[in-house]
């Protein structure tokens, strides 16, 4: 057993809080209150831990925020429908065009690299970045590694620094926090503590 495993574990995700970009946070909480002032929703997309997070995420703003949001994987039946029928990289962009995805509406990724199209990595979100930069929907992300598409894109990015060899788990655990303070935030909350 490796005695400081937990110590430097735990010692890497504290240096990780401390990069993460105010400036970029403040930036989601305004997009937010304009997309709930506005009545508009949010999609929030991710695959693998990111998916589970992203299911988590709708409820925290649906309930705490009360902006009407919606992650496309919590549709079982219609992921793997469209995954079998049109192939995996579309689950995303055809849900959000049935969904009638528009500019008062914003999207969420939640990814641990953001998507590469070139290099065929996580190619549906960067078709459903694409197609939400198309119809004007605002952009937002919890990224790492270099952000991929999502960070070039994104209107509000949080990149999580790379800490080797456990870019994924610091990567998914850092979109819960940040997820967490913006659902938290007083100019977001519903529930005033």
């Amino acid at each position: 057993m490796e005695p400081n495993y937990f110590s430097i574990y735990f010692n890497e995700s504290i240096k990780i809080l401390q990069t993460v970009d105010i400036n970029e946070l403040n930036k989601m909480v305004d997009i937010y209150k304009c997309l709930r002032e506005n009545s508009g929703r949010l999609f929030i997309l991710g695959v693998g831990g990111s998916c589970a997070n992203a299911s988590h995420a709708v409820n925290d703003f649906r309930k705490l925020v009360g902006i009407e949001t919606y992650a496309p994987t919590d549709n079982v039946a219609e992921l793997t429908a469209r995954t079998n029928d049109e192939g995996w990289h579309t689950v995303f962009v055809e849900w959000l065009k049935v969904s009638h995805l528009n500019s008062n509406d914003a999207i969420l990724i939640l990814s641990v690299g953001g998507g590469n199209k070139e290099k065929n990595i996580s190619v549906n979100i960067v078709e459903a970045l694409l197609y939400a930069k198309n119809v004007g929907a605002k952009i937002t992300g919890v990224v790492s590694r270099d952000g991929g598409y999502t960070k070039q894109m994104a209107d509000a990015c949080v990149l999580v620094p790379s800490i080797e060899p456990r870019i994924t788990p610091h990567a998914e655990e850092m979109q819960g926090v940040v997820w967490h303070a913006i659902v938290n935030h007083p100019e977001l909350s519903l529930i005033k503590n």
